[in-house]
């Protein structure tokens, strides 16, 4: 196993944890939590898409990680509003 296919599937892993504890209801879309589990996984997945030079998943994973970082930074500025 190359280590970019270790890198991936631990990005992936995270990914993956996201979603289940989403699914079963843990964790909401909107907590800080979920977003960073999938900011985190994406930025792995997305590095070891780019060391593979795989750009289709490098695009989703940088798309996905703006996503989560837009959201957490929504969810913090509506924390500080409400302070």
């Amino acid at each position: 196993m190359q280590s970019s296919d270790i890198i991936a599937t631990f990005g992936v892993g995270i990914l993956l944890i996201a979603f289940f504890l989403q699914a079963l209801k843990v964790i909401k879309t909107e907590s800080t939590i979920y977003n960073l589990l999938n900011l985190i996984g994406a930025a792995i997945a997305g590095y070891a898409s780019w060391l593979i030079s795989f750009v289709p998943f490098v695009i989703l994973e940088t798309v996905w990680c703006v996503v989560a970082l837009y959201s957490l930074i929504k969810i913090y500025t509506k924390k500080k509003r409400s302070t």
